[in-house]
């Protein structure tokens, strides 16, 4: 196998430091770890974040992840001066995410103010073998000098969310001179979090203790003899109430550092690296491209949608952020179902089914939030976390010219999560086959959302309405008969008496209203000009001219010229709405329609979401425009890995990195699923001269090569199954290879 790509930073700027926190963060879907520096910078925001533990500072706030005490942080005294890549000269510097290990390293020459140089490096991972796990080590070589080294660290809670503080220490104490141990619990949500970590250090070493205002400290001073290296190393655990553990958190965080730090960094590293290559191995996009840099952005997207993603356990999902920081609160959208699942389905589909699974879970709270807004079945909350209540704000940030806060329309309006997760349900189970799942899990998450959008309707002169609604486009709120909204949830509820007939489990009063809705729902059609009207009014308003904030895209610039009110009463759509509907059912409308409407909602379109991009990508191949699906491509991979120094402050952005890997596999190699069959019509770009990757289909394992001049799809395990390449239809026993 090709090596993976490694992350690299050069040269230390603090404009991109939390930018490098998020992309070089480390984590195995239980755990999630900034890369934050190790020694203290003011602008720096450290981040610890466990799936699941969630928690409300006050009554009236809204529940967010939890900044966790950091294990890694550590004051670095030498020769009496602190050391700091803002003091003295830094002779040399680089950083490097390893990700086909999951180790971060740092190595540093540093001159202090005494001209004596120092090569420092550090050392970590989260492990990918045992969840609980993570270690960190530091070497220091005094190049010049006989020096003296100090170093303080340990388990430090003055981290907080941006200044909101979520944890009362229970308990701290330091076991055998050894074992630095801490208990917390969250203010409002109870959850319990237990924390241990050990300093390894050598015998010559002064090790003492503290313990003051939030932080449990060792204390380790070691002379140093120039050219001789002092290392140390670091061994935690994260346990919580939460967890899947018959053992009690608090012991179970000591045990985990008593067993494993004798093992020591490097076989501990070893054994969590194994499982990382087993993942490359099985599951990495290969592309032989003239560009380098597309390679790099799918190692990227798949090393980032692997660590956010919670697959250890159903009760959890994934956050917009993953478990890189605190944007969005952590709160998990519509962006698990359709961006980062299919990943999952389609290479390990266990994972897919956990992620569905978690929606399952919270159907009564989903049939509780319908019922207070007067409608039947299940309204998932546009906004969820660990309860699986809507979180969503309800007011914005405060306007600082106005001083008002504006009211958040998501949680009343954007339904669509609705008919995503049931497509998503619907998709899982095509791609499987589980029974067990469809009829019981699947069947109900159907026939609840079916009842949901059933209710949701408005009777006008026999045809139903969906009025009031946001569809993915968020620049235009409020609208009725949204395309994307209605087209879903016509399919849903097809869906739903589908699988009612198929089960022989028909509730009839759905099953009838179900068949009405059917034959009554409104679904727009393409007009004159080939063109399907986003909602009711979209086509009719005025256009402005879009190119100076489509050269900004990302930024919302244009709230700087028009209000939001402004912005909702003229086409200007903040993401791909109709391309949307068009990605998701790639035969719903005809050739020419898809393309004229991929060309017109384009024009008017600032891609101001990171969802949006890759979409594009997906539909403009698809059209057979791969000049132009390959620059949105390019351009959905700079979202977090582009030059903007404060792009990914706030955490990484989950769905526009599972959005690459199904622009590569949906869109370049162009895979389509059709009554049981696979089909292959691929559109390579210009620049790419070869594309493999893995793909599971209907319990089928296939490893698929394409070039601009063959397809050869190799089964690696399963049943026999029929493939269709480029219009010829193959019937795949071993592997088969056509040219084209």
């Amino acid at each position: 196998m090709n090596e993976v790509n490694v992350m690299n930073e050069s040269q230390f700027d603090l404009q991109y430091i939390n930018k490098y926190a998020t992309i070089m963060a480390l984590g195995n879907g239980y755990l999630g770890l900034r890369a934050s520096h190790e020694e203290y910078y003011a602008e720096q925001t450290r981040g610890m974040y466990v799936a699941g533990i969630y928690n409300k500072s006050t009554q009236n706030d809204v529940t967010e992840l939890v900044n966790l005490p950091d294990l890694v942080g550590m004051k670095i005294e030498i020769n009496d001066e602190i050391f700091s890549v803002l003091s003295g000269e830094i002779l040399s510097y680089n950083r490097n995410l390893n990700m086909q290990k999951g180790e971060l390293t740092r190595e540093i020459v540093w001159k202090n103010k005494d001209g004596n140089r120092f090569c420092i490096k550090f050392q970590r991972f989260v492990s990918k073998d045992n969840l609980h796990l993570l270690a960190s080590k530091m070497n220091v070589i005094s190049l010049d000098c006989d020096a003296t080294i100090k170093v303080t660290t340990g388990i430090d809670a003055q981290t907080s969310n941006f200044g909101k503080q979520h944890l009362v220490e229970e308990n701290i104490r330091v076991i055998d001179k050894k074992i630095l141990h801490a208990v917390y619990k969250t203010t409002e949500s109870n959850h319990m979090i237990a924390l241990a970590t050990s300093c390894n250090t050598p015998d010559t070493s002064d090790v003492s203790f503290v313990a003051k205002n939030r932080q449990l400290m060792a204390i380790i001073k070691q002379d140093v003899i120039v050219d001789q290296p002092f290392e140390f190393e670091k061994i935690s655990s994260v346990y919580t109430s939460i967890d899947k553990s018959e053992e009690d958190p608090e012991q179970a965080s000591i045990h985990a550092v008593q067993e494993n730090s004798s093992a020591g960094y490097e076989s501990l590293l070893e054994s969590s690296s194994s499982m990382w290559e087993d993942f490359w191995k099985k599951k990495r996009v290969i592309i032989s491209s003239k560009d380098e840099s597309d390679q790099i952005a799918l190692d990227f997207s798949l090393y980032h949608i692997e660590m956010m993603t919670p697959s250890h356990d159903e009760r959890f999902s994934v956050g917009a952020k993953g478990l890189t920081g605190e944007g969005y609160k952590g709160h998990v959208f519509w962006d698990t179902e359709i961006f980062i699942a299919p990943f999952h389905l389609f290479t390990e589909p266990e994972v897919a089914r956990k992620l569905l699974t978690y929606r399952y879970l919270h159907i009564k709270e989903a049939k509780e939030k319908a019922a207070k807004n007067g409608y039947a079945g299940a309204l998932f909350p546009w906004e969820s976390a660990f309860t699986g209540m809507e979180e969503t704000p309800e007011y914005a940030a405060i306007n600082i010219l106005t001083g008002k806060r504006q009211k958040v329309a998501s949680a009343l309006a954007e339904h669509h999560i609705v008919a995503d997760i049931a497509y998503a349900v619907c998709q899982y189970y095509e791609n499987t086959f589980d029974e067990a799942f469809m009829e019981c899990v699947g069947l109900e998450l159907l026939k609840e959302t079916a009842r949901f959008w059933i209710s949701r309707t408005t009777d006008e002169n026999g045809v139903l309405s969906i009025k009031d609604v946001i569809g993915p486009d968020e620049y235009t709120e409020h609208i009725n008969n949204n395309a994307y909204t209605n087209y879903m949830a016509n399919y849903n509820v097809q869906q739903a008496l589908k699988y009612m007939e198929k089960y022989n489990k028909i509730d009839e009063v759905l099953f009838e209203s179900g068949k009405d809705f059917l034959k009554r729902i409104y679904l727009p059609q393409a007009n004159e000009d080939k063109i399907i009207p986003q909602d009711d009014t979209f086509l009719t308003k005025p256009e402005i001219d879009l190119s100076t904030y489509k050269q900004k895209q990302g930024s919302q610039a244009i709230l700087l010229d028009y209000s939001r009110q402004e912005v909702n009463e003229m086409q200007i759509l903040k993401q791909a709405d109709v391309v949307m509907l068009l990605y998701l059912f790639p035969t719903l409308f005809e050739a020419d329609v898809v393309k004229k409407n991929l060309q017109y909602y384009e024009q008017h379109t600032i891609h101001d979401s990171s969802l949006s991009k890759a979409i594009h990508a997906i539909v403009a191949s698809r059209c057979g425009d791969v000049e132009n699906a390959y620059r949105f491509f390019q351009e959905a991979c700079l979202i977090d890995l582009g030059s903007n120094p404060k792009s990914s402050d706030e955490g990484i952005h989950a769905a526009s990195l599972g959005a690459n890997w199904l622009a590569t596999i949906f869109g370049f190699a162009n895979i389509t699923m059709e009554k049981n069959k696979l089909k292959i019509n691929p559109n390579l770009p210009g620049n790419w001269d070869k594309l493999s990757f893995p793909f599971h289909f209907q319990g089928t394992n296939l490893e698929i090569t394409i070039t601009h001049e063959s397809v050869t799809v190799t089964k690696q395990s399963g049943t026999e199954i029929e493939i269709e390449i480029n219009g010829e239809v193959f019937h795949l026993k071993n592997q088969i290879s056509t040219l084209f």
